[in-house]
């Protein structure tokens, strides 16, 4: 797949660290800007890219995040993409909203959760939010859900366990999976490595393979649906 990714958390971009990508910048050409290169050959935008150090911050209202996530995704030549991943903060603020607004016919949102409640009331304010918009979503993980011994396999629950299954029952929404706590995830991250190729056979890169099999499923199926013709009794 050609894949690409905009890191749309304005205020701390963090897909260039997790990508092992500091220090790169967008490159400008007659039509346009273009992506950074990533791993796996995956276009990249981040705010990160056009700083002049990762210790400068971005002090910004609404309306100059919205320009900038709208220039993000008009002015950038992102080339022709099976798929387009925008990684957001939390919550239900102008990040969110820009974007809903800016592709309205998204294929729909991946909500990340972990097990404890106050995380399971801020994913309930994001599903209510998506649905208000008229944005479907594809459904629920619940991120650092229990501790996998990579010497032994056993599991243990250090924080609670279930709360994105809950809510995603009490809310009717998918539920993808859960990825378990691994420190490796953690390091990968900060050295720059994908953690699904350099620790393939560990319980994490699973949980993560069967929760983007799930997704693409998703896509699939919604696409075949779009290339259906109407219905010819919805015709009379």
């Amino acid at each position: 797949y050609s894949v690409g990714i905009l890191d749309a958390d304005i205020h701390g971009p963090c897909v260039p660290k997790m990508l092992g990508m500091e220090g790169q910048r967008l490159r400008v050409g007659p039509v346009g800007a273009f992506p950074a290169v990533g791993p796996l050959g995956m276009n990249v935008v981040s705010m990160e890219f056009l700083l002049g150090s990762k210790e400068v911050p971005v002090i910004w209202r609404g309306p100059l995040k919205m320009i900038a996530i709208r220039q993000f995704l008009s002015e950038i030549a992102w080339g022709d993409l099976d798929y387009l991943l925008i990684d957001l903060p939390p919550g239900t603020g102008d990040e969110p909203l820009s974007v809903m607004q800016l592709l309205p016919e998204m294929d729909g949102v991946v909500i990340v959760t972990i097990p404890s409640e106050v995380s399971q009331i801020v994913v309930g304010k994001a599903i209510t939010f998506s649905r208000q918009l008229e944005v479907p979503v594809i459904g629920i993980i619940e991120n650092m859900s229990g501790f996998v011994c990579p010497e032994c396999g056993a599991e243990t629950n250090i924080f609670k366990t279930g709360g994105g299954k809950k809510i995603s029952e009490e809310l009717e929404v998918p539920f993808l999976g859960r990825i378990p706590l691994d420190p490796r995830i953690c390091e990968d991250s900060d050295r720059g490595l994908p953690f699904i190729l350099e620790h393939s056979d560990s319980p994490a890169a699973e949980a993560f393979m069967e929760i983007v099999e799930k997704i693409e499923a998703y896509i699939k199926e919604k696409d075949k649906l779009k290339r259906q013709p109407p219905d010819a009794s919805n015709n009379k």
